[in-house]
């Protein structure tokens, strides 16, 4: 692995200003240790001490010192409107699927199987390209691996 710049450590919001940066979805930005080329050309390998999930103008922290920016690049998702978005929402949440709610519509990965389901519960469907960045989970930062309900 020599060569390679070492991303240690992630400073969040840090990136806007960063010389260079990488363009991930959303699978992608779920990162402990890995391997990435940066849009300058620059390898990286991703050591994390632990598995994160980056956010979109999220840092990574080089062994330099520099930061690398981290831009959520853009993936086919499926836009979900209708007359009871809340109804909607639950249907989605139900099924532990990841979602960007925003005031007029649901955001979710496009998934055929869930746009049947949705168009059966009367909601509208549509293709739409975007940077996916769902709701965080209710049990800590980003996303949830699991939770507990013991005290």
């Amino acid at each position: 692995m020599s060569g390679a710049e070492r991303a240690i450590a992630v400073a969040r919001q840090a990136g806007a200003g960063a010389p260079d940066h990488v363009r991930l979805d959303y699978e992608a930005r779920f990162i402990r240790r890995k391997r990435l080329v940066s849009a300058g050309g620059v390898s990286v390998l991703v050591d994390l001490p632990e598995t994160v999930s980056l956010d979109h103008g999220d840092a990574l922290v080089l062994e330099s010192g520099a930061h690398l920016g981290v831009i959520a690049a853009e993936e086919p998702l499926l836009a979900v409107t209708g007359g009871n978005l809340a109804r909607l929402a639950w249907h989605v949440g139900n099924r532990h699927t990841p979602c960007r709610i925003e005031e007029e519509r649901l955001l979710i990965r496009d998934d055929p199987v869930l746009a049947r389901m949705l168009e059966g519960l009367g909601a509208r469907v549509a293709p739409v390209r975007g940077p996916f960045a769902p709701e965080g989970g209710a049990y800590g930062r980003g996303r949830t691996l699991g939770h507990s309900h013991e005290h």
